[in-house]
C-alpha cells in the first residue's frame, strides 16, 4: 500500500515537472543529442543551482514576486492558462529552465526562441502604478527584464537559504545565468549580485498590489493539486514566503509564518530529493551527451 502511494506521488510530481510520469519525456531525451557542452557545464554554478531541489521553492517565490508588476500580471491574467491547466504551465516553465541549463547550445537557442515567439502574441493594456493605461507585450524589454531578475533572484537566494554554498560564489551564478537573459532578449542582464539587486530595486516604483494580485495569491495558496501532495506544497509555499525580503512580503500583504517554515522546507526538500532521485533526468541526459563528445 505504502509503496503504491509513493509510486503514485512520484509519477504525479514528475508529470507536473516534466509532462511525463517517468520524468523523461522526448524533450529530455533529446538532450543526449548535440555537438557541444551547452552554455554551462558540470562545474558551473548554473548546473548546481538549477539542478537542485531548492528551485521548487524558488519557482513559488518567483510566481509571488511576478504578480507585483501590473504589466506581467496583465499578461498572466489575460492570456495564461494557469487556472485551467496549472501543471501544464508549470511543466512549460520547467522545460525552458532545464533545456537552457542542460541542453546543447542549439537546444537552448531553439527553446528560448519558441518562448519568445509565444510571448510575441501576448499583447494588451494595463493600468500602471499611477493609474494610467499602458500598452504591453510579453516581449517588451522592461517585462522580460522583470521576469529574468525575479527568477535569478529567487533561484539564487533560495539555493543560498535551502541548498548551501554555490560554486564560485553567488556572483558566478548571476554572471552565468545572464546568458539565459540574453537568450530571452534582455539587454545588459545583471552579471553580479550587486547589479541584480540594483535592477530589481529599480522596479520598485512600478510595483502594484491590487485585486489581480490578490486573485493570483488566492490561487497560489490553494492550487488544484491532489490532496496527497498539498501538505508538502503548503510547507514549500511557507518556505518561499519566509525567504522573501520583508519589503516584498509587505507589498504582497503576506506575513512570515510563525512556525519554523524554513526548517520544515529543508526536510520536505530532502524527502523530495529521495523520492524523485538525483541527479535529474535532464542532467543525466546532458552527462551522456558530454561522455559521447569526449570518446
Amino acid at each position: 500500500m505504502l509503496r503504491g502511494k509513493v509510486k503514485e506521488v512520484r509519477g504525479y510530481l514528475l508529470t507536473a515537472f516534466s509532462g511525463s510520469p517517468d520524468g523523461a519525456p522526448p524533450w529530455v531525451s533529446q538532450m543526449e543529442d548535440g555537438d557541444d557542452a551547452g552554455y554551462f557545464g558540470p562545474g558551473s554554478a548554473v548546473w548546481q543551482v538549477n539542478g537542485g531541489t531548492p528551485v521548487l521553492v524558488a519557482g513559488i517565490r518567483a510566481l509571488l514576486m511576478q504578480t507585483l508588476h501590473p504589466g506581467a500580471m496583465a499578461g498572466v491574467h489575460d492570456f495564461s492558462r494557469y487556472r485551467e491547466d496549472p501543471l501544464g504551465r508549470l511543466a512549460g516553465t520547467v522545460r525552458w529552465v532545464l533545456t537552457t541549463t542542460f541542453a546543447d547550445r542549439a537546444g537552448a537557442d531553439s527553446g528560448s526562441a519558441m518562448v519568445r515567439k509565444m510571448h510575441g502574441r501576448v499583447r494588451g493594456t494595463y493600468l500602471d502604478s499611477s493609474g494610467q493605461s499602458q500598452p504591453y507585450s510579453a516581449g517588451d524589454p522592461d517585462l522580460v527584464r522583470w521576469v529574468h531578475v525575479v527568477f535569478a533572484d529567487a533561484f539564487l537566494d533560495c539555493h543560498r537559504q535551502f541548498g548551501g554554498a554555490i560554486r564560485g560564489g553567488p556572483d558566478a551564478y548571476v554572471n552565468e545565468w545572464s546568458k539565459a537573459g540574453e537568450l530571452m532578449g534582455v539587454l545588459q542582464p545583471p552579471t553580479s549580485v550587486a547589479e541584480l539587486n540594483d535592477q530589481l530595486a529599480a522596479f520598485t516604483p512600478e510595483l502594484v498590489s491590487d485585486e489581480r494580485v490578490a486573485e493570483a495569491l488566492r490561487f497560489i495558496r490553494n492550487p488544484p493539486l491532489r490532496k496527497i501532495v498539498m501538505p508538502g506544497y503548503r510547507i514549500l509555499l511557507a518556505g518561499a514566503i519566509a525567504s522573501l525580503d520583508p519589503r516584498y512580503r509587505a507589498l504582497l500583504g503576506l506575513r512570515r509564518p510563525w512556525w519554523p517554515a524554513k526548517t520544515l522546507t529543508r526536510i520536505v526538500l530532502a524527502m523530495l530529493a529521495a523520492l524523485l532521485g538525483r541527479p535529474s533526468s535532464s542532467e543525466v541526459a546532458a552527462r551522456r551527451r558530454l561522455a559521447r563528445l569526449v570518446t
